[in-house]
């Protein structure tokens, strides 16, 4: 796909945030008495990555029992009751942010049905790229889609499949689809964990005593107890059942490509991903920044809390003292009180204060994770101002998103992306900000992987800067023939 190629607004960004959205988180076990607790306790590890509905499924031996609701975790599986409301030895779980289908409870997972052979209750992390398209072909030989989820495709091509097995017919699904994804699915009383063909979407595996555990996170499997085994490899299903546990390649093995964003905003700081410590990576991106971006300042100041790890860094690195002249509110719920349309600018400060004693008089240097709009960015320039601040600098730990994604991360489109539309320097004046900079390409792949990007085969998925995306965009290209189609009849009429 060409760099310079237009891209529509995706996705159901939420521009008040100004930032990317969380994906998904799943979680599973099989061989635990306690399952549906412990797959409560992985999703609350997981919450960060989807706030909006979670659901667990278990089977005792002989049914399947799954509880869906919209909401967090805590609010919805924290009673001494669970064990008995979702029996089983073998459970999976999902905590959600809808990237693909609305907000209700119809697409809430782990979605479920009855096909020949059994049930099956799947979870999903990620998108689908060609989703569409094959809802189209099985809706034309008849499925009936209960959801407008692209993980339901799922479960219509399994149902279709022809293979002997429902496991079988399982992996023979995951064959057709292409895109991001990181699966549990529970089939009668055994369990499938699978990672897509570039592992764009992180998935662990570890083991409690003789249970098995399945996580989007590491920091999941701490929750549990649970002693890390290794990742899924990308294209690996791994199946486990009273039998044990083996591998199943479903797509040729490739070189993985682990999403960028893990590192730099979506895992939690305590994840470790292909090996590396996410906190460690952050760090080390700040440092990275202080040696390509060096700036004349007084204090480092992170935008919490995703710029934390990133400015501790680029203080060691500059000598500089790192303050935290910005503090943020925990307590902001979801139904809290939206500003009139006149008190707008105000939002911010539901999240984020300055903290005046360390800023007045001062040279700040703000880092963040991310610039994506910049209406957040400058409304903290401009906090900053407000408290007292002699000159403020931005640097983002992060190289300028210049494209959106289509592999499960919610951000805004390519018409809202303010790096794509702008040279550093006009940015810098549309956030007032005295200087801006970002850490570059090679700089994250130092800070990630400990060396520069290999233009041949890249290591990481970088699409959002660098615009080559690591998969076809089957459903995305359709919809850009069709609007030019359309464009054309135009033109002739």
């Amino acid at each position: 796909m060409s760099a310079n190629q237009a891209f529509p607004a995706t996705l159901t960004y939420d521009p008040e945030t100004d930032r990317p959205q969380e994906e998904c988180g799943v979680f599973a076990v099989y061989g635990a008495d306690d399952a549906a607790v412990l797959t409560a306790l992985g999703l609350h590890a997981l919450q960060h990555r989807g706030q909006e509905s979670c659901g667990i499924a278990t089977h005792d031996g002989s049914r399947f029992h799954n509880e869906r609701y919209l909401g967090l975790v805590g609010e919805n599986f924290a009673s001494p009751d669970l064990p008995q409301r979702l029996p089983g030895r073998s459970a999976i779980g999902h905590a959600r942010y809808s990237t693909q289908g609305a907000s209700v409870m119809r697409n809430v997972q782990p979605l479920y049905s009855d096909v020949r052979g059994g049930g099956v209750a799947l979870a999903h992390n990620g998108n689908l790229t060609n989703a569409r398209v094959l809802r189209e072909e099985l809706v034309s030989k008849g499925a009936i889609f209960q959801s407008t989820s692209d993980s339901e495709v799922v479960l219509h091509l399994a149902a279709q499949s022809t293979k002997n097995k429902l496991t079988n017919r399982v992996l023979h699904a995951l064959k057709q689809i292409e895109g991001a994804f990181a699966f549990v699915v529970l089939i009668n009383d055994q369990i499938i964990a699978a990672r897509d063909p570039y592992g764009i979407r992180p998935l662990v595996m570890g083991r409690i005593g003789d249970a098995y555990v399945f996580a989007s996170e590491t920091c999941a499997l701490d929750m549990v107890g649970a002693t890390f085994e290794r990742e899924i490899e990308p294209g690996e299903a791994v199946v486990v059942n009273e039998n044990g546990l083996r591998s199943e390649r479903f797509a040729p093995e490739r070189t993985a490509r682990v999403c960028a964003f893990e590192y730099i905003y979506f895992a939690r700081p305590d994840s470790v991903i292909g090996g590396r410590s996410v906190y460690e990576a952050r760090k080390q991106m700040g440092r990275q920044l202080a040696i390509e971006n060096p700036v004349d300042v007084d204090v480092v100041i992170p935008v919490p809390d995703s710029g934390v790890p990133a400015a501790i860094g680029y203080a060691e690195a500059s000598g500089i003292p790192f303050e935290l002249g910005i503090i943020r509110s925990h307590f902001v719920g979801r139904t809290f009180i939206q500003p009139t349309q006149d008190r707008r600018d105000l939002s911010v400060r539901r999240k984020h204060s300055a903290n005046a004693a360390a800023v007045k008089g001062k040279r700040v240097l703000l880092i963040d994770d991310s610039i994506v709009r910049g209406t957040t960015s400058l409304k903290i320039v401009r906090m900053m101002r407000e408290a007292g601040a002699a000159e403020v600098h931005f640097r983002s730990a992060c190289p300028p998103i210049k494209f959106p994604d289509f592999y499960g991360i919610d951000m805004a489109g390519q018409k809202e992306l303010i790096a794509a539309n702008m040279e550093v320097e006009e940015m810098a004046e549309k956030l007032e900000a005295d200087s801006l900079a970002f850490l570059t390409v090679d700089g994250l792949y130092q800070a990630v992987v400990g060396e520069p990007r290999n233009n041949r085969v890249p290591q990481l998925s970088d699409h959002y800067f660098t615009g080559q995306y690591p998969t076809r965009l089957m459903d995305h290209d359709r919809d850009l023939s069709a609007k030019e189609f359309q464009l054309s009849l135009l033109v002739d009429a």
